[in-house]
């Protein structure tokens, strides 16, 4: 059963002027998709995730991390979170015909100021990386065939490469890759893809 998929961030300090910054040193690590790049969306959200959002912005086409992160300057608050949304190209099965696709999958990158949500942000993390269902790592409901196990594989090496690097690059001092369902996601792919050999 497919489950949802998070890379929780925590930084040694995220007071109000490291907030954006920080941000964009995560976002310069994502692997934006060649078909929607950049940033397509950011958000702004004051105090709990209940309140109304003070700014929206879509971006078509998309814009560098930075000039996103700009558009928001000017709300910085620790009570505050700031979403911003970009794609990644991930392999998925056909739908119809016999070829596999890479296709724009979207990830939400979301920021919490430390006071946010009654300070939510040591429990989930300073930045937390959405990345939507675990589906496209494991693909559970399909048979594994050498194709599969492949587009499984490439899938996995972006996500692995990604985390990697932003452990290396962004100043992250603690990193948790997490599934809603508090399943051991790495036991999961080494069971899935052992599978096949």
């Amino acid at each position: 059963m497919a489950d949802s998929l998070y890379l929780s961030l925590w930084f040694p300090a995220f007071e109000e002027p490291e907030i954006l910054p920080r941000t964009v040193s995560v976002l310069r690590q994502f692997p934006f998709s060649s078909a929607q790049e950049g940033v397509t969306y950011m958000a702004v959200h004051p105090v709990a995730w209940n309140e109304p959002t003070v700014l929206e912005r879509r971006f078509r086409p998309g814009v560098l991390p930075g000039e996103a992160a700009g558009v928001a300057a000017d709300l910085l608050h620790d009570d505050f979170a700031y979403v911003f949304e970009g794609y990644w190209d991930l392999w998925s099965p056909p739908d119809r015909g016999d070829k596999w696709v890479l296709q724009p999958t979207l990830v939400r990158f979301i920021a919490q100021g430390t006071e946010f949500e009654e300070g939510a942000a040591a429990d989930t993390g300073h930045i937390q990386v959405d990345f939507g269902l675990d589906a496209p790592f494991l693909y559970e409901e399909l048979s594994l065939t050498e194709e599969t196990d492949q587009h499984v594989r490439s899938n996995v090496y972006k996500l692995v490469e990604f985390t990697a690097k932003v452990e290396k690059n962004s100043g992250a001092t603690g990193r948790l890759l997490w599934s809603e369902s508090e399943e051991n996601l790495a036991q999961k792919l080494i069971s899935r893809l052992q599978k096949v050999n």
